[in-house]
């Protein structure tokens, strides 16, 4: 039970980004938010460490594995989806992305023993999906067919790809270092990463920014210092089974839509948000029940 809590609060933060994305993009680029926002949520997690006592020595022996996470879950990843952003409309993202429990349950069944695919599984993922996709419909769908769609659509796939191969490592690599250590050190990195393309590859003004930015900051900052630390250690639990743990995301796309609702201003419920939310309800419900054994 303590692991579903978990799991679930960690999707809630998730899913509470898209309401502070979309204030803070009103002041300055999506690179260079991002940016900011993961090098600052790596500075967060530094008074943690030192409460917590982390043995900074230790860990920093794999400093290597953590410059790799940084590459990967941050840059890469955050760097790749807001590029497919620029190509596909939003609703076709919120859909590729929304399918990220099914990349992580395919690449779970090639390659981790005990994390094979199950009828359950598979049609819980199956009404997961579709529920995001009622939810992202709900604001339009439209559909273009230029090669920069194609290419927008690539590098969201490779992005959901590559979040999903982070989760396999850490899920298989349980004891190399500290969850709260490897999230600080990725985040950090793969911030200064990204703020440095953002600086070559966006057109933004440096600014005296308001009172209102500064909390969207902080606030989108404090989520993946806290909610990737979360996940790193429900990852690294022996009981864990990285695909279930995974479809607890379909959260996400759930409390991002009712959080938009009740935050800004225009976002309003509609009847295909609604039958998501209750496709995505009866998908993790679906989850939970456990398969009858034969005596």
């Amino acid at each position: 039970m303590k692991i579903k809590l978990l799991a679930i609060f960690a999707c809630l933060l998730w899913g509470s980004a898209f309401a502070g994305a979309k204030i803070g993009f009103t002041y300055t680029t999506p690179l260079h938010l991002s940016g900011m926002r993961f090098t600052l949520a790596g500075l967060l997690l530094v008074p943690f460490l030192l409460w917590q006592g982390v043995d900074w020595k230790a860990n920093l022996k794999e400093w290597r594995y953590m410059a790799l996470f940084g590459l990967l879950q941050t840059f890469i990843q955050y760097g790749l989806f807001f590029m497919g952003l620029n190509y596909v409309p939003a609703t076709v993202a919120a859909i590729i992305i929304g399918g990220g429990p099914l990349f992580v349950a395919i690449m779970a069944h090639l390659m981790i023993s005990d994390d094979k695919l199950t009828g359950r599984k598979v049609f819980s993922i199956i009404l997961g999906l579709t529920g995001v996709v009622f939810i992202s419909v709900s604001k339009g769908l439209t559909l273009t067919t230029t090669h920069l769609f194609w290419l927008g659509i690539f590098l969201l796939l490779i992005s959901n790809i590559t979040g999903a191969l982070t989760n396999i490592i850490v899920a298989k690599n349980k004891s190399r270092v500290s969850p709260v250590m490897l999230t600080a050190f990725a985040n950090f990195t793969g911030g200064i990463l990204l703020y440095i393309v953002s600086c070559f590859t966006e057109d933004y003004a440096l600014q005296a920014y308001n009172l209102k930015f500064y909390g969207a900051l902080v606030w989108l900052a404090l989520i993946p210092a806290v909610a990737f630390s979360i996940w790193y250690t429900l990852l690294k639990r022996p009981e864990t089974k990285v695909s279930e743990l995974n479809i607890w995301k379909f959260i996400t796309p759930v409390s991002g839509a009712i959080l938009s609702w009740i935050l800004l201003p225009g976002e309003t419920p509609d009847l295909y948000s609604i039958t998501g939310i209750i496709i995505i309800s009866s998908a993790l419900i679906l989850l939970q029940l456990k398969p009858s054994r034969q005596s």
